[in-house]
């Protein structure tokens, strides 16, 4: 469900500032919010979920009340700081959120080598995930709306493809050959 509001925000939230008053645009964006609240409670979703809506609501509240654009700009900081404060945390917890979910989805039987580069790729994401909070804290003040409104959407999932590229492959070509 986040993934739909951080690919769809941004982009449909610059276009329809065309098209309707500041505040209305940010309201209805608030009554959508909460809409996906209640059912992101409903389906008893994961924690992230309302940390993300959560994030969504108050700072969707604070641009409505001061009508201000900029503070708009900040939900994909944010959001993106909350999953580099998760993937942090489990580095420092060794709760190996990546090893756990190639297990997951990946059936086939790892060898030492691979789970020991796994269990380390939670470091590696908090990292990769910080970079590109700090690049669209960068766009916020120094962007126009379209590129902001860009990375803030498709960007992250070139960026997630890119970077996931680059982590499979030293992964295979060296780490998981080291650590063999």
């Amino acid at each position: 469900m986040s993934s739909l509001l951080t690919l769809l925000f941004a982009p449909s939230f610059l276009l329809l500032t065309h098209f309707f008053k500041f505040q209305e645009l940010v309201f209805t964006y608030i009554i959508i919010a909460l809409f996906f609240l209640l059912y992101a409670y409903v389906k008893k979703r994961k924690t992230e979920d309302f940390v993300i809506l959560a994030i969504y609501l108050v700072l969707l509240s604070l641009a409505y009340y001061f009508d201000n654009f900029e503070t708009v700009k900040f939900i994909p900081v944010l959001s993106a700081m909350t999953f580099f404060t998760i993937f942090a945390l489990s580095a420092m917890h060794n709760n190996e959120i990546i090893y756990k979910f190639t297990t997951k989805v990946y059936k086939k039987k790892l060898s030492d080598g691979e789970i020991k580069f796994l269990k380390k790729g939670d470091r590696f994401w908090a990292v990769a995930i910080f970079i590109y909070a700090m690049f669209l804290l960068y766009l916020v003040y120094y962007s126009n709306d379209a590129m902001w409104a860009f990375f803030s959407s498709i960007g992250w999932y070139i960026y997630f493809g890119v970077t996931l590229f680059v982590q499979v492959t030293y992964g295979k070509l060296y780490a998981i050959k080291l650590s063999s």
